[in-house]
């Protein structure tokens, strides 16, 4: 399982299986956000199925599926309630980490410099520049960091 750290309550990783559950929590995870729908993958990793076996890990499992297609307000909303549960140490996951490492971006666009996030992007191997433009202008100054 090849989980990537973006902050020290959020990491990232491509496409988990029911059996990593065990694992997440014993790595201190309390939730695993899905960020991938059900029609991009097979039975036997669709939501009911991985949260099931969440749940009987111990650990909060949350739906907030992304397409491909691309983001909606709700998904922003929805993946910032519960980066702010108190307390939630999050393993999101998509097909590759690139989305959930996206909404992360545009969750914390205003919240954190821009640098910042394109920084802690980047460490954990996701290119997140094409936001450059839009975290600049929810900066308030139009900062470049």
């Amino acid at each position: 399982m090849d989980t990537r750290k973006i902050t020290e309550t959020y990491s990232v990783a491509p496409q988990i299986s029911p059996e990593d559950m065990p694992a997440l929590a014993e790595a201190g995870f309390t939730h695993v956000l899905c960020n991938r729908p059900d029609e991009e993958i097979p039975a036997n990793l669709h939501a009911d199925t991985m949260r099931a076996a969440a749940e009987a890990a111990g650990l909060i499992f949350v739906v907030n599926p992304v397409s491909n297609a691309g983001m909606t307000p709700e998904n922003i909303a929805r993946q910032q309630e519960v980066i702010d549960t108190d307390g939630a140490r999050i393993l999101a996951y998509c097909r590759s980490g690139t989305r959930s490492t996206f909404v992360w971006g545009l969750v914390n666009a205003g919240r954190l410099a821009p640098e910042t996030i394109l920084e802690a992007a980047a460490e954990a191997g996701y290119d997140l520049s094409p936001l450059r433009p839009y975290l600049e202008a929810q900066s308030g100054d139009g900062s470049r960091g």
